[in-house]
C-alpha cells in the first residue's frame, strides 16, 4: 500500500531529477564567450635599426718622417691634442749639424758669388762665369733649405685638433722612416656607416626618394639614444654582393666627445606609415611561418585568416593585407578554440584594447 508519504517523496525525487536534466541541457548548449575587437586605423612614424659604424671624419697616423732616435714625448694617450702642439721630438743632432754645414757652405756660395759679380762689372770675368758662381749659391740655398726641413721632421706637431691613440713606440726607439708613432682622431664631428639592404634602398627610390638629407637617430652601444641628431649625406659606392647591402653615411656633431672613432650603434631611420591598419599582436598566431586571425563571421563562427604583416610595434601589428576595418577579430582563448567553432563574443572598442596591452599575459 502507497502511502501519502511516498507519493509526496516520489514527486520531489522527479522535480529534482528533471531539473538537473533542465540544467546540464542549458549549460550544454551555453556558447563559450571571448573578448574580442575590430581593427583601427592610425598613421604611424617607426624607427628601422640598420647596424652603424662610427668614424671620425680626420682620422690619420702620425709616421716618423726622418730615421732617429726618439728622444721626447710630449703627450699622453687619449689627450685632447690641439692643432700645432708638439708631440715628439726625435734626436736632432745629426740634422742641426746637417744644417749648420748646408748654411756655412751657402755662406761661402755667396761670398763667391759677390766676388764674381764684381769682377764681372768690370769685365775682368765673363758673364758665364757669373752665371755659374749664382747656379753654385741657389744650389748652397736649396739645400740650407732641405736640411732646415728634415731638421723640422724631428719635431713632430699635431696637424690638427684631435684625441690621441695608443703609443707605438717608447723614448729611446729607434725609429725608421714611415714607423707608426700614434693616431689622432678629430671627434667634433662623427660620420657614422650603416648598410642597407637592396631591399630597402629599392623602397627608398621608389617610394620615399633617396633619403639624403633625412635626419636620423643613433641608439648606442648601451642602448640609449645620442643627445643629437644626424643627417644622412651620401650613399657610399656601389653594393656589397656578398652581403646585398650598399652603404649610407650619416653625419653626427659630437661636441661633448661622447662618441669615440670605431665605436658601434644602431642607426634609427624613420618609416611613415599614413592611414597604418592596426591590431593587436595577442591575437595573432603562427602556423607553419606564417600568421593568421581568428575573425567571426556573421554566423558567430571563427574563420582561420591568413594576414600579412608590414611593421611591427610595441604590442601591435601594422597589417598589410588580410584584414578591414570591419572584422570583427578574437583577443583571448586562441589556443582553446578551432576553426567553424561558435562563440560568443564580448566586442570591446579598440582604444579599451590598448592601454590594457601592456599588462596582457597569454
Amino acid at each position: 500500500m502507497i502511502t501519502k508519504l511516498s507519493v509526496v517523496l516520489s514527486l520531489i525525487a522527479a522535480l529534482f531529477l528533471n531539473g538537473c536534466n533542465h540544467a546540464e541541457t542549458e549549460t550544454h548548449h551555453e556558447l563559450p564567450k571571448f573578448e574580442a575587437t575590430t581593427p583601427f586605423r592610425k598613421d604611424v612614424s617607426l624607427p628601422r635599426p640598420y647596424v652603424g659604424l662610427i668614424k671620425a671624419i680626420m682620422h690619420i697616423e702620425l709616421r716618423a718622417l726622418e730615421k732617429g732616435y726618439l728622444e721626447s714625448i710630449f703627450v699622453d694617450e687619449g689627450q685632447w691634442i690641439k692643432e700645432g702642439q708638439r708631440m715628439f721630438k726625435l734626436m736632432p743632432k745629426v740634422y742641426q749639424a746637417e744644417f749648420q754645414k748646408a748654411k756655412a757652405e751657402a755662406q761661402s756660395a755667396k761670398i763667391e758669388y759677390l766676388n764674381t759679380k764684381g769682377l764681372a762689372d768690370e769685365n775682368i770675368v765673363s758673364p758665364n762665369e757669373l752665371a755659374l758662381a749664382k747656379a753654385k749659391l741657389d744650389k748652397a740655398n736649396a739645400r740650407v733649405r732641405l736640411t732646415e726641413t728634415r731638421l723640422g721632421f724631428t719635431d713632430i706637431r699635431a696637424p690638427f685638433d684631435g684625441v690621441m691613440g695608443h703609443y707605438y713606440a717608447r723614448i729611446g726607439s729607434l725609429l725608421d722612416e714611415g714607423e707608426l708613432l700614434t693616431e689622432l682622431s678629430d671627434i667634433r664631428q662623427l660620420w657614422v656607416y650603416f648598410n642597407v639592404p637592396e631591399a630597402d634602398y629599392l623602397n627608398f627610390r621608389m617610394e620615399e626618394g633617396d633619403k639624403l638629407g633625412e635626419t636620423v637617430q643613433l641608439k648606442m652601444a648601451n642602448g640609449k639614444i645620442y643627445d643629437h641628431t644626424g643627417v644622412i649625406e651620401t650613399i657610399v659606392g656601389d653594393f656589397d654582393s656578398n652581403f646585398g647591402t650598399i652603404q649610407f653615411r650619416a653625419l653626427f656633431p659630437n661636441p661633448d666627445k661622447i662618441l669615440r672613432h670605431g665605436e658601434t650603434g644602431t642607426i634609427l631611420l624613420t618609416k611613415h606609415y599614413p592611414n597604418a591598419l592596426i591590431i593587436p599582436q595577442k591575437a595573432v598566431f603562427e602556423i607553419m611561418d606564417k600568421n593568421y586571425v581568428y575573425v567571426i563571421n556573421e554566423e558567430e563562427k571563427l574563420e582561420q585568416r591568413l594576414i600579412h604583416i608590414e611593421a611591427e610595434m610595441t604590442k601591435l601589428f601594422l597589417i598589410k593585407e588580410g584584414l578591414n576595418e570591419s572584422d570583427r577579430v578574437l583577443l583571448e582563448g586562441i589556443r582553446r578554440v578551432n576553426p567553424g567553432d561558435k562563440v560568443s563574443i564580448n566586442l570591446r572598442p579598440p582604444e579599451e584594447i590598448i592601454p590594457e596591452l601592456e599588462l596582457y599575459t597569454e
